[in-house]
């Protein structure tokens, strides 16, 4: 990790992309740190296969008034407000309730499958 003013840079190799995901949200979640660049940060192949650049997933920075349900319709779309759950699992141990987030921090937005 490089920090340059508040943007922190990831650079180097991780073992899957789940581990990608976690440095991205522990250091986005770092006082300071406004905006985390991962473009430098692959995901270690698996046997056989070549180091490829790790997926970009999606996040987003809470802003004042938001709770996991706006976020989820912000997200997935109109009258998917119930669907706040994936996002509150995706970003646990950080999140210890879903109606504990706040402003500044950084939350994975997984895809919906």
């Amino acid at each position: 990790v490089v920090v340059q003013g508040d943007t922190a840079v990831l650079k180097g190799t991780v073992k899957d992309q789940s581990i990608f995901e976690k440095a991205v949200i522990a250091v986005g979640n770092t006082l300071g740190v406004s905006k985390v660049q991962a473009d430098e940060l692959q995901v270690a192949p698996q046997a056989g296969q070549a180091a490829a650049p790790a997926k970009e997933p999606t996040f987003y920075t809470v802003q004042k008034g938001d709770n996991l349900w706006k976020i989820a319709e912000k997200s997935y779309g109109k009258g998917q407000g119930a669907k706040n759950n994936v996002i509150f699992e995706a970003n646990r141990p950080m999140l210890t309730h879903p109606d504990k987030i706040y402003p500044g921090q950084v939350l994975r937005i997984p895809a919906l499958t």
